[in-house]
């Protein structure tokens, strides 16, 4: 495995170098590594790596997620909040309901199997789009009216909404599931519950570190140490109480920005340099798991579904800023950086298939197209129009 890591590394730095030669996201360069030296294309990565790689992307999550969470200041999220929330439901709502009606006559789906490729599509990537923000927040860039903060806050919270929707709509499917209206309020159990969670164990970190003064490098571990527990309390609990452990990674970095902003600001520092290696095996690995072979069965139909859904997404988002003090540049801005999908599909899109659904290979099919058709798309746009769209303050 530590060959493959290491040949991971190397591929990753120079395409990322390369990309970004080209006027490109160096990400783009990442996820094009993984595809190439995955299991369906060259096969080059060791399967011990590939067995782990769900754990090494999750890692990576929480390291982009922490930093997400120690930018977040109080009066710009008490002033993008509303927003936030309504960017969280109402571009999926809409992007899964027109590929639920789109289904059945392109792809030849039930209307049931439709709605759950949809609730699989309609999921953004907070691994695409996070590092933006942060990058643009570290700028100014838009930080006057909270621009970056809101749609790191909208992604996350778009996860937690379409990953309970699609437990619902694959319940129904298998009949495990009894009462899909009580299910939903898992959406508002599994927020509360993560940030609450993710509060104590701010508050708890930072009473820890001001009795014993620990050093950057000890506080770092101890944090993203504290951040990985929270994902296997989520895991334990599942089946009894619904919580969002990324949206407590977040609040724990949250926290300790509030508490103590110094101590925050050097924790970030660290986070700032060990992710320059997380997001190499974030990117390397979704790559590895796209199946361009699969996604090249999905053909037109597929991509006609994605770009369909993503007009009607792009709607929805631009709806949710109306009534904001936004610009036109600014509202497009948003519209864009909600294109990106990559870590929910990649992470179940097989599931249907795996449960025995009927139309489950052509559901992990347009989900693999819509990592490689969105990803690139987004990135590209997020970082060709964030510089030039957004004021920089001050």
């Amino acid at each position: 495995m530590a060959v493959s890591i290491a040949l991971l590394v190397v591929l990753g730095l120079f395409s990322d170098f390369l990309f970004k030669k080209i006027k490109l996201p160096g990400l783009i360069g990442m996820l094009v590594v993984g595809i190439l030296c995955g299991p369906y294309v060259f096969d080059i990565l060791q399967p011990v790596l590939l067995s782990v790689s769900s754990d090494w992307r999750m890692v990576a999550l929480i390291i982009i997620l922490l930093r997400a969470g120690l930018e977040l200041r109080r009066d710009t999220l008490n002033r993008v909040g509303k927003t936030a929330l309504i960017m969280a439901c109402l571009p999926a709502m809409l992007e899964g309901a027109v590929i639920m009606l789109l289904g059945p006559p392109l792809l030849g789906l039930t209307y049931l199997e439709s709605a759950i490729l949809g609730s699989i599509i309609a999921a953004v990537s907070p691994a695409v789009v996070v590092p933006f923000m942060i990058d643009l927040i570290r700028n100014k860039r838009g930080t006057k009216k909270g621009i970056p903060t809101m749609i790191l806050s909208a992604s996350s919270v778009d996860d937690v909404f379409v990953i309970v929707i699609f437990t619902i709509l694959l319940g129904i499917y298998t009949g495990s599931e009894t009462n899909p209206f009580l299910k939903l309020l898992d959406i508002p159990e599994a927020m509360i519950s993560g940030i609450a969670i993710g509060a104590v164990a701010g508050y708890m970190l930072y009473i820890l570190f001001k009795k014993f003064d620990l050093r950057a490098t000890k506080m770092t571990i101890v944090v993203v140490a504290t951040s990985i527990l929270l994902t296997w309390l989520e895991e334990e609990l599942k089946t009894r109480v619904a919580m969002s452990a990324l949206l407590g990674v977040m609040t724990v970095g949250f926290v300790l920005l509030e508490r103590s902003e110094e101590r925050a600001h050097k924790i970030a520092s660290k986070l700032s340099k060990v992710w320059i290696f997380a997001e190499i095996l974030l990117f390397v690995l979704v790559g590895a798991q796209v199946n361009i072979h699969v996604a090249w069965r999905a053909g037109l139909a597929g991509a006609l579904i994605i770009f369909t859904g993503l007009i009607a997404r792009s709607i929805g988002t631009y709806l949710s800023v109306i009534g904001t003090d936004l610009n036109f540049r600014e509202r497009m801005f948003c519209v864009i950086s909600y294109i990106p999908k990559a870590t929910v599909q990649a992470a179940i899109g097989a599931v249907p298939l795996e449960a025995g659904v009927g139309g489950g290979e052509v559901i992990l099919a347009v989900a693999v197209l819509s990592i490689l058709i969105t990803a690139p798309l987004g990135a590209i746009g997020i970082s060709l129009t964030g510089s030039r769209w957004l004021a920089k303050e001050g």
